[in-house]
């Protein structure tokens, strides 16, 4: 089947002109079932649709004036969209064959549907998508502000807004102007385009002198200090500075409600910037005077999201602090007001899987994933519990998974690399140890593998300089010290061996790291100290027959 040929252009229709297109064909022949399986992704991409795709799964700000929607969605959000609309268009092809579809104007596309494009391709062979050249659209962009905001097309967002601040001065509509600015560098930040974010904050602060403004400027810019796209630009002690700009103005802002609101917003900010400059109690006594503020001064029915973000950020730093039954109730309030919010599933899975607690992290995970569209977090998270089930056959599935929604999410390369090792896949492991290397060349965990797979083929020298590599990295890692030291007792080094083993023994106790010093120890003529060894790992592991044949010698 063909369609006919899709002019991607953003100017006249915005984000997803390719993709509402696409959705047109495919959305009113699809099985219902389906089409109610993607609703968020069909809703985002194509809202005229919204007729034919009830909403299944939602947030709390779908319902809230637009003012109290404060998150706004990350840069990521459009990969989980591609995603789901790609699995969408998978599905509809299983039944159908093959479709063929041809785009123009794909270099002026928006980033939506470009990276729409390459999820497609990646992802879905059924759907055959060729390119031709075509005539630019002429005339101004296409702006819908709200929808930009609400549903993390930042890119959008950035052109539209530049645009029509170039044309609207502050002194022609002083509130558009300011929706616009904030909107504007909020869209700038998401992308990575800060310096130009800094810039039209500077123009604010010439052209206002209106405290509430002023005091949101300041904040933003601390923000901008503590969460710059380039970590060498982060700055955590110019980012205090600026928050104090901005407590000392909300904290005299004469209407209470508006000074709950506010100050609670920059007490937040600051506990950030606390959290990193290493003071977590410092940052949850700032969180605990917000949430304070917000429950004395705040009438029930106001700003309920951001009474959530306060509970959740406060469960956070409860955790850290290891008031583990304290988090766990603000995880669960956080939840409770807002059940279709991902993220604070992610965050308690976390926690509840650090306490042992696997079976609830689990749920949480698949939380996660039931009430949004795909993406990498909550499967990587999954993996690392069925792993330590040892339910090897499921964790790689989920780590497989979690890299087909996103090669670019390094972890997964360092898991899935490790798993490889320990199912025998040698060359799958290289392969991930290459990708991951290829994103986070200063990985210590993916040298250690490296040095495992060298190891393994006879590659000494190469090994070498992966373990070492590791180490100088990270010198907490005991698997690249167990793992040179098993290295140089291949090479006759015993006494080496016995001072890298000791070393990953020191940073934890386990019966195999045990048994090989006992081995370097004898090689090195060290016999009881060898039998001490090897009756510590009996301890531990009694039924192990290589350590009662080792005892039997």
């Amino acid at each position: 089947m063909n369609l006919p040929t899709i002019d991607a252009d953003r100017r006249p229709r915005g984000p997803y002109t390719f993709g509402a297109a696409l959705l047109d064909a495919l959305v009113p022949v699809a099985r219902p079932e389906l089409v109610a399986a993607h609703d968020i992704e069909i809703r985002a991409a194509a809202p005229h649709l919204a007729s034919l795709v009830p909403r299944r799964r939602g947030s709390l700000a779908d319902d809230l004036p637009r003012e109290q929607r404060i998150l706004i969605p990350g840069a990521g959000r459009t990969l989980r969209l591609a995603n789901g609309l790609a699995e969408f268009v998978r599905d509809c092809l299983a039944g159908t064959g093959p479709l063929a579809v041809t785009v123009a104007n794909l270099a002026e596309a928006d980033p939506t549907d470009a990276q729409l494009v390459e999820v497609l391709r990646r992802r879905v062979p059924e759907l055959e998508i060729t390119e031709v050249a075509g005539r630019p659209v002429e005339g101004p962009f296409a702006a819908d502000y709200d929808r930009f905001r609400d549903e993390g097309f930042h890119h959008a967002m950035a052109e539209a807004g530049l645009d029509e601040l170039a044309r609207l001065g502050h002194d022609d509509d002083p509130e558009r102007w300011w929706t616009l600015l904030h909107r504007t560098t909020a869209a700038l930040e998401a992308i990575g385009r800060e310096g130009e974010a800094r810039r039209l904050y500077e123009t604010a602060r010439r052209v206002s002198t209106e405290p509430r403004h002023r005091a949101t400027v300041a904040c933003s810019i601390a923000m901008l200090y503590v969460r710059h796209h380039d970590p060498g630009l982060r700055d955590p002690e110019e980012a205090l500075a600026w928050i104090n700009e901005a407590i000392t103005i909300t904290s005299l802002l004469p209407d209470r409600r508006e000074r709950a609101f506010h100050l609670g917003f920059d007490l937040n900010g600051k506990a950030l910037i606390e959290v990193r400059r290493g003071r977590p109690a410092a940052a949850l006594t700032l969180v605990e005077r917000a949430v304070e503020l917000a429950e004395r001064d705040l009438p029930p029915d106001l700003h309920p999201i951001h009474r959530l973000v306060l509970r959740a950020n406060r469960g956070q730093l409860l955790g850290a602090l290891g008031r583990t039954d304290e988090a766990l109730a603000d995880y669960a309030a956080a939840i409770a007001a807002d059940p279709g919010y991902p993220d604070y599933y992610l965050d308690r899975g976390t926690l509840l899987h650090r306490l042992g607690r696997l079976d609830e992290a689990v749920a949480d995970y698949e939380s996660a994933m039931r009430v949004s569209p795909p993406f990498p977090e909550p499967y990587y998270n999954r993996a690392e519990v069925r792993y330590a089930r040892g339910d090897l056959a499921g964790a790689l599935a989920d780590l497989d998974y979690a890299l087909e929604l996103d090669p670019g999410f390094a972890p997964a390369y360092v898991n899935r690399a490790g798993l490889r090792i320990a199912l025998g896949d040698q060359a799958g492991a290289r392969e991930d140890v290459v990708a991951g290397l290829g994103l986070t060349p200063r990985e210590p965990y993916l040298l250690c593998v490296l040095g495992q797979v060298e190891q393994a083929a006879g590659r000494r020298a190469a090994a070498r300089a992966a373990f070492d590599g590791a180490l100088e990295l990270d010198g907490g890692l005991a698997a690249a010290w167990a793992g040179r030291g098993g290295l140089s007792f291949e090479e006759g080094a015993h006494e080496a061996a016995v001072a890298d083993l000791t070393r990953a023994l020191e940073l934890g106790e386990k019966m195999e790291l045990l048994f090989n010093r006992a081995l370097a120890l004898r090689a090195a003529g060290r016999e009881r100290e060898a039998r001490a060894d090897l009756a510590r790992a009996a301890l531990l592991d009694p039924d192990d027959p290589d350590v009662q044949r080792e005892l039997g010698r």
